[in-house]
């Protein structure tokens, strides 16, 4: 069984999906499925029970899933000392400014525990670079949030938060249940400085052209409401501090925490990265 095969079995076994797999996988899904009946056709038993819906690991399939999962951790553990003993065990990360994820959290030990000899040094960026120095060449690898322009950036995708309105706590709106982007329409918003990713403005503007103050760090988006009474967006479940309050917005699509990373990149220690990103946002 090839490596790459249980990397392609894996992705399947997490995502339940192999559309959702393939695409995880930047591959299309024929060669994806053929590639599984191929290694169903070495075990010699069907690994995956499918649906229209989708699939579910078979008895078999259950077992290899937690054999490959450690085998590919073993792969990625040797490809990442031989890193270190060549002495380019070091991994840049680029991550949004003003960020406690309890993910990032579970993340950094998970990696520290299991590469404690890789040095990695971080980059904090502002809001207005929401690929955190990745199209600059400024990291190796980037946790952050999406949308934005992913030309010739590999993304991948490890968790959706639900939205909502920052408000000051004495605006009217803040007394509502729920908020729906309509009901913010004729009033003032924090933006991003000119030369900011379009996908990234739009997004945080509700899809559509805003006026207000200009921002550059979640900080100065909560001191905008604050002594403007402007309106933006935070995720729905940070605290909004002294005086703002969050209303849920329920149009609003999700923030998605992504990993990025430029394509093509096989550094090992980019791969092992993301594999225990994906494990630590699960769980």
């Amino acid at each position: 069984m090839e490596l790459r095969t249980l990397r392609y079995f894996v992705a399947v076994a997490e995502e339940l999906h192999f559309g959702r797999a393939a695409v995880r996988l930047h591959m299309s899904q024929p060669p994806l499925s053929r590639a599984i009946k191929r290694l169903e056709t070495e075990a010699g038993a069907a690994l995956f029970d499918r649906s229209p819906t989708g699939v579910t690991l078979t008895a078999v399939g259950a077992v290899l899933l937690d054999e490959a999962r450690t085998l590919l951790d073993q792969a990625d553990r040797l490809r990442v000392r031989v890193a270190a003993a060549a002495g380019v065990a070091t991994i840049t990360l680029g991550i949004l400014g003003d960020s406690a994820d309890p993910g990032a959290t579970r993340l950094a030990d998970a990696y520290r525990r299991r590469h404690p000899q890789v040095e990695v040094r971080v980059r904090e960026t502002d809001l207005t670079d929401p690929t955190c120095g990745l199209h600059a060449g400024l990291v190796d690898v980037a946790l952050t949030r999406g949308p934005f322009d992913g030309t010739g950036l590999t993304v991948h995708e490890l968790r959706a938060d639900p939205m909502g309105a920052l408000l000051r706590a004495d605006d009217p709106l803040a007394r509502r249940d729920k908020l729906k982007l309509a009901d913010l329409a004729d009033r003032r918003w924090f933006v991003f400085p000119e030369g900011t990713d379009p996908l990234w403005q739009s997004y945080w503007n509700g899809g559509e052209p805003r006026e207000g103050p200009v921002v550059r760090a979640v900080a100065e988006c909560r001191q905008a409401v604050l002594w403007n009474g402007t309106v933006g967006m935070t995720l729905l479940d940070h605290e909004p501090g002294d005086g703002l309050a969050v209303v849920p917005l329920t149009d609003m699509p999700p923030s998605r925490v992504v990993a990025a990373w430029n394509e093509g990149d096989t550094n090992p220690l980019i791969r092992s990265f993301v594999r225990i990103a994906i494990a630590a946002y699960r769980g």
